[in-house]
């Protein structure tokens, strides 16, 4: 049985809080603009539906070997959100895998925020029972691409559902 659970995190200039299903007004809005859809598919979600997912998701996998680790990036300078970190932890035949993926805001793009958040979260990673870190990216994002280097992440010679892999081994 996997036990993590998610713990506020600290940077430089962020602070990575748990995800509450509170998040969710402030998300919709962070979250708002269809551009960021380009490489995922769909449609910005409503907070109504953002609620409903967040609920979802900090319910926990419904299978105990499996974490569902979600944060809302805070810039604290600011003093409001501008995006998510998540990993997936469950086991592979060698121990503990992470998948991550990030996503920051339209308006606090370009800034470090995505580096500086998965940075933050593989580095906490690092401190769990963790042996390997993975992200899937979309060929042609090259934005999540130089946010996966700047997390110590390299692809992978593999493919998954038409995305590069990219993984980061976490030495012991």
């Amino acid at each position: 049985m996997n036990t993590l659970q998610a713990r506020a995190i600290s940077t430089s200039r962020l602070d990575l809080l748990p995800l509450h299903v509170e998040h969710a007004e402030e998300m919709a809005a962070v979250l708002s603009d269809p551009a960021l859809h380009t490489f995922t598919g769909g449609t910005p979600d409503t907070p109504q539906t953002l609620r409903s997912r967040y609920r979802r998701m900090t319910a926990g996998s419904p299978d105990p070997a499996v974490s569902w680790l979600n944060w809302v990036i805070r810039l604290r300078d600011e003093s409001c959100l501008t995006g998510t970190v998540q990993a997936t932890v469950g086991p592979s035949g060698h121990g503990l895998i992470a998948e991550i993926a990030w996503v920051v805001g339209t308006p606090w793009q370009q800034r470090g925020i995505a580096a500086e958040a998965a940075r933050g979260l593989v580095a906490w990673l690092g401190r769990q029972p963790v042996h390997t870190v993975i992200a899937h990216i979309h060929p042609g994002h090259r934005a999540s691409a130089a946010v996966a280097t700047a997390a110590g992440l390299a692809p992978a010679d593999e493919r998954h559902e038409g995305e590069i892999r990219w993984r980061r081994s976490i030495r012991r």
